[in-house]
């Protein structure tokens, strides 16, 4: 048995049954193949319903660059997907956006910038091979000159009507959709390990007791004494 088997162990013997079930169900369904990255988001409840819909999805990992305007969660429409997900914030004063780019990059991940603009890939033939982070401008204004340089391509979802774009939260929606529709159908290797499942299911359990974080601590100091 591994450290973390071992962590895991000790946390399903305190939560419910019930949520014991709904990890073991969950977890295999997770991806962070493709992650989400939202630059500068002006409206608060776009970044919640981005959130929420993430969680139904099953796409793990959330990335907000914060440069001028920083994030306030709002509870009533993320509907308890924060504590699911991981949110990693970028708020480095001279350019967040950047640093994001770095680290992700750095991870293996193509850089995907979202545009309605500029005609370049849609959902449906994007290649998926290599993992994605897919990177979202702010409403208004759009991808930044920084994500525009840096990006490795381009996506945009066509319009046939005389609107100019989907709503922010609609346009995430409707990518992440379509592409796990095209990952499941394919041979890509793109769910969770089983290594990274037992950690993300630590996770959950840290965040959803009391305590969580001095409870894994302790039960892995109990692991290294045995």
């Amino acid at each position: 048995m591994t450290e973390d088997e071992y962590v895991l162990l000790e946390f399903y013997k305190i939560i419910t049954p019930h949520k014991v079930a709904l990890f073991d169900k969950i977890a295999p369904e997770r991806s962070k193949h493709i992650v989400v990255a939202m630059e500068n988001i002006q409206q608060d409840h776009n970044a919640s319903a981005v959130m929420r819909t993430m969680d139904c999805l099953g796409f793990q990992e959330l990335h907000l660059i914060e440069k001028n305007n920083n994030y306030h969660f709002q509870r009533d429409i993320a509907l308890g997907a924060a504590r699911w997900i991981d949110v990693l914030q970028h708020q480095n004063d001279l350019e967040p956006t950047l640093d994001a780019i770095v680290a992700l990059k750095k991870q293996g991940y193509q850089i995907i910038a979202t545009s309605p603009h500029i005609q370049a890939c849609t959902p449906q033939d994007l290649p998926l091979q290599q993992p994605i982070a897919l990177f979202f401008g702010a409403e208004k204004h759009g991808i930044s000159e920084v994500l525009k340089t840096n990006a490795d391509a381009f996506l945009h979802i066509p319009m046939h009507g005389f609107t100019e774009s989907f709503n922010l939260s609609v346009t995430v929606a409707m990518t992440l959709h379509a592409l796990r529709m095209r990952l499941q159908a394919s041979e890509i290797e793109w769910l969770l390990t089983t290594n990274e499942q037992t950690k993300l299911k630590i996770n959950w359990c840290e965040r959803i007791l009391n305590g969580g974080p001095q409870l894994a601590e302790k039960f892995r100091s109990e692991f290294k004494k045995d």
